[in-house]
């Protein structure tokens, strides 16, 4: 199986990239290959231009990499910290650029007669794995975890992923390393559970 690793952190000693090192390392030993976007340090440009906007634009060869990227993979995993209740703008536009109308979904008018959108990946299934400083009780209380709705509701909803689930690890800045090291392994049995091996 073909998955795709995203990874949107600016620190590469961040506990971000060890759990996609883990969730990469635990897959691989299953067979599986292991597609790696690490955004920023790619140095990947957020901002859609006007010439991009088409569902039929002319891609940049950069971008249109990362949707061959994206259309090839049967999983998904997406690795990132909570900021202000939102991806980091990285993965935002990441999110703009390349799991897009015409590449990762399209607008048809479906079986049932109404318009919406249509996969057109052959995605599974995605794995979401956040890191936050907001304890998850007042995070639930205060926000409503937002996170939440927009990778199971907007993203796997809108682009027809049959099953996404998602990894919460919070307050990662008072945790300990044993408590880290719990979540690295909750994060590997996520992973191979999610994308079995053959």
């Amino acid at each position: 199986m073909k998955i795709l690793l995203v990874v949107a952190h600016p620190n590469p000693a961040s506990f971000n990239h060890a759990l996609a090192a883990a969730a990469a390392e635990s897959l691989r030993a299953l067979g599986h290959e292991i597609v790696v976007q690490d955004l920023c340090a790619d140095g990947f440009d957020p901002v859609m231009p006007t010439s991009e906007f088409s569902k039929t634009a002319a891609l940049p060869p950069d971008i249109a990499r990362r949707c061959a990227e994206l259309t090839a993979a049967d999983g998904l995993i997406v690795v990132h910290p909570n900021w202000w209740g939102q991806p980091p703008a990285i993965l935002k536009g990441w999110l703009d650029r390349v799991v897009r109308n015409g590449v990762a979904y399209e607008f048809r008018i479906r079986a049932d007669g109404k318009p919406g959108p249509v996969p057109l990946h052959k995605l599974r299934a995605a794995l979401v794995i956040n890191t936050g400083n907001t304890p998850l009780e007042a995070e639930l209380a205060l926000y409503g975890d937002p996170l939440d709705n927009l990778w199971k509701r907007c993203v796997g909803g809108m682009c027809g992923i049959p099953r996404t689930e998602r990894l919460y690890f919070t307050p990662v800045i008072v945790s300990t390393p044993e408590q880290r090291a719990a979540w690295l392994a909750e994060t590997r049995t996520a992973a191979t559970s999610l994308f079995p091996g053959a």
